[in-house]
């Protein structure tokens, strides 16, 4: 799902930011490798849990693919010095966000939002909603 999703944002005007909510083992980091393939992107993507973003180069393109988590932070002072808003201006690129709902009053308006959920046969489901 998240190759398609890339796919069909590579083919059409923002917005380019998809913020991911869903407990641990939802799928979000799943989904961003995904999305990352979608992208064309060869390298294999790796949770940026410790370092918090990561930025891949998208192949025959100028443009970026930022891998944002904020599982590790636990207050909205702590985002300060990241550069998201910076980020989240980079019209030209593509950020997927997991733990989204710690973004606080830095949550940009335009987005997509994606919530995974764990249903208790082990099976998921993703409900995807687009605010632009």
């Amino acid at each position: 799902m998240g190759e398609d999703l890339a796919r069909y944002l590579g083919d059409r005007g923002g917005p380019h930011i998809v913020c991911l909510y869903g407990q641990l083992g939802s799928g979000k980091t799943t989904f961003t490798q995904g999305f990352a393939r979608g992208l064309r992107i060869p390298t294999r993507l790796l949770s940026p849990t410790f370092i918090i973003v990561r930025r891949y180069q998208i192949p025959k393109k100028d443009f970026h693919l930022y891998h944002v988590d904020l599982y590790r932070l636990q207050t909205v002072s702590e985002l300060e010095g990241l550069g998201l808003p910076e980020i989240f201006a980079d019209l030209a690129s593509y950020t997927v966000v997991e733990w989204a709902e710690r973004l606080g009053g830095l949550m940009p308006q335009e987005r997509i939002d994606i919530l995974f959920t764990t249903e208790q046969d082990d099976s998921h489901t993703i409900t995807i909603k687009n605010n632009s």
